[in-house]
């Protein structure tokens, strides 16, 4: 059942993004109801492969790919509930082909990464961590939206993708919102860490650890230059990118690196 389900969610992610690419061709607006009934059903899908990708009889496989199925599942999940309130659906028109791409290679790689068998403790460290990192992509694609938006509005350029977005305010609130619960995320995940491993830094971890921390220090920074001073634009967009890169060197470079260079 999982090429079904896996087959299915990649077959309504490029379905929905060629019908967005068309619609913007010929400059009409995108039906919501449609996009959102259509993108419903492929997270649904997606979520059903995911669930099938990890749990496995071994035990549970977090190899890199197989996560990164995960991490985009939660990153539409949270975008779909968010879009029912905010016009943001401009954002699927990078995360649909990357969502399919996801699940593709997750569906045809091998495990780089043996099945374990975790406590409950850990597995809610899996989760929070897993939440923060894909909230804070979230956050990272909306700060490349916005220095986009805002160099178009610069250069008086109205494009295609230019004409989906919502207010340049409305942007930059949303990010700020998506930095402060990936934040919260990213503490909790970093105290569930120290709490539930034995030693931590001991754990090839290390590195994961130092990045991760890293990170923090970026996006509190951040959050409190916003507060106190007011920071947006390029400022934001650039700590938010500090941020996003010192999370992908610490989680992603580590897993690549044993994963498929040290084995």
């Amino acid at each position: 059942m999982t090429s079904l389900y896996a087959s299915g969610a990649i077959v309504l992610y490029l379905l929905s993004f060629g019908y967005q690419v068309v619609r913007l061709r010929k400059q009409r607006p995108v039906p919501t109801p449609l996009l959102q009934a259509l993108t419903a059903l492929a997270i649904a899908l997606h979520g059903l492969a995911v669930a099938d990708f990890l749990f496995i009889e071994e035990g549970l496989d977090l190899s890199l790919l197989k996560i990164g199925a995960l991490i985009t599942l939660v990153i539409n999940l949270v975008l779909f509930v968010s879009g029912l309130k905010k016009p943001i659906h401009s954002l699927f028109l990078v995360l649909f082909p990357a969502s399919a791409l996801a699940i593709y290679a997750a569906m045809v790689s091998l495990s780089t990464k043996a099945a374990i068998v975790i406590s409950v403790s850990i597995e809610m460290h899996v989760l929070l961590s897993i939440l923060a990192y894909s909230l804070l992509a979230i956050a990272a694609l909306q700060a490349l939206l916005i220095g986009y938006q805002n160099w178009q509005l610069k250069h008086k350029h109205q494009s295609l993708l230019m004409r989906t977005f919502p207010p340049l305010q409305t942007m930059e609130v949303l990010l700020f919102e998506l930095i402060w619960a990936g934040e919260v995320f990213l503490t909790l995940s970093l105290v569930s860490g120290f709490l539930f491993f034995d030693d931590l830094l001991a754990q090839k971890l290390s590195h994961k650890v130092v990045f991760s921390l890293i990170a923090w220090l970026f996006y509190g920074v951040l959050l409190w230059g916003r507060h106190r001073n007011g920071w947006r634009g390029t400022t934001a967009i650039r700590w938010t990118l500090a941020g996003f890169i010192a999370i992908v060197l610490g989680y992603v470079g580590s897993k690549v690196a044993i994963e498929f260079l040290l084995t």
